[in-house]
């Protein structure tokens, strides 16, 4: 009976044991729940809120100005002076003194016939001159005898008649002869082909003992010291387009380089089929660097508009079709829609018609998951907020 009560009261305290043992592993569990609860609690409360920090190259001022009207051009380059050279006589090609890319200068010989035969004919033709002298002498002489004879009745009037006719038909005669050598000589001449201005070579068109016939191709030249791009322009817009209006130029393949240029010509007929109207613009092209067939796009200046609102194009945004801007207000960001006008394309400048007020801050930088409302502020470079005034991209 003693044991048993003595076996009792051990598992008794057992339990008492493992009670004390749980409660205290509660009231810990508890407290380290509230202690986290707390921190948390604490740390939401204490959560810092973020403010943007723009750079003064990511801001513009909405502003008025005038807008340069622009229409867009394409089209060819052509050297503004070029030739061909034609054979002014028929012959035997004997030498050719240049080839294509070469500069040539006015007057320079290009080129040589076989002059043999041309020397032949000018040696005949100047024989036929020296015969129709003599024979111009004698018609004088006789005139005399007869205009002696006449006065002492010897021969008739008719036999005076004949003698001052044949006087006249040697002075055509010797004119005529004359002219032959001329020509003759012309030729002889012509068989030397010289260049009819300063240029370049850009195609040869005969070889050393070809046969040519008078008037064929011989040589083409080009100067390429100035410039021609005949851009075509539609009939709606071609009213626009007045002779002396200034163009920016480039070249395919050459784009970070631009040319100016000026309207110096506009053709008075559209073109067939597309009913466009050519205009040429002369550019300067003193450093020889472009050549004639390179395609060009460009930009040709018209009016400008009266002041508008503008702002730069890389400040529009688009949502939903609809173009809107992102603005600095009193320290936050603000969302508002606007209506474009005209563009500035060369300017990078767009009008604003609607929705935004002048002296507007714009964000221009294209930052994503930008929300009106945000804390935004303008930051200058040496890490210190900047006015308003900063701002003006």
């Amino acid at each position: 009976m003693q044991d048993l009560m003595i076996s009792q009261r051990g598992v008794l305290r057992w339990r008492f044991l493992w009670l004390s043992i749980f409660c205290l592993a509660l009231l810990a569990g508890g407290g380290t729940w509230v202690k986290l609860r707390g921190g948390k609690d604490a740390t939401a409360a204490q959560k810092p809120v973020i403010t943007l920090e723009f750079s003064p190259s990511d801001i513009a001022i909405a502003q008025k100005r005038e807008l340069q009207q622009v229409l867009p051009l394409t089209g060819n380059l052509q050297a503004f002076n070029q030739t061909l050279v034609r054979a002014k006589v028929a012959g035997e090609i004997k030498q050719t003194l240049v080839r294509e890319g070469e500069a040539v200068r006015r007057e320079q010989v290009l080129a040589r016939f076989d002059t043999m035969d041309f020397q032949s004919r000018l040696n005949e033709k100047i024989a036929n001159l020296e015969g129709a002298r003599a024979q111009l002498s004698l018609a004088e002489k006789n005139l005399q005898n007869s205009q002696f004879l006449l006065q002492q009745k010897f021969i008739s009037q008719n036999a005076y008649d004949s003698s001052q006719s044949n006087l006249l038909v040697g002075q055509a005669n010797l004119k005529s002869c004359q002219a032959q050598v001329d020509l003759a000589r012309n030729a002889l001449n012509d068989a030397v082909v010289r260049a009819p201005m300063d240029g370049f070579v850009a195609k040869r068109h005969v070889q050393p003992g070809e046969k040519v016939s008078q008037d064929m191709p011989l040589f083409s030249i080009v100067d390429l010291s100035r410039m021609e791009l005949q851009a075509p322009i539609p009939a709606s817009e071609i009213g626009n387009v007045k002779l002396g209006q200034e163009a920016t130029i480039r070249i395919e393949g050459n784009s970070g380089k631009a040319y100016s240029g000026r309207v110096e010509r506009i053709n008075p007929a559209a073109e067939a089929g597309s009913r466009s109207i050519m205009i040429y613009i002369a550019i300067n092209n003193a450093e020889r660097t472009l050549r004639g067939g390179m395609f060009a796009t460009g930009l040709l200046n018209l009016s400008k508009t009266p002041p508008v609102l503008a702002i730069p194009v890389s400040a529009l945004r688009s949502e939903n079709g609809r173009n809107y801007v992102i603005t600095l207000e009193a320290g936050k960001l603000a969302k508002h829609f606007v209506e474009i006008g005209q563009t500035a394309e060369q300017d990078g400048l767009v009008g604003i018609s609607s929705g935004l007020a002048e002296s507007a801050q714009v964000v221009t930088s294209r930052m994503d998951g930008l929300k009106p409302g945000s804390p935004a502020m303008i930051k200058s470079e040496s890490g210190k907020p900047a006015g308003a005034e900063t701002a003006k991209g």
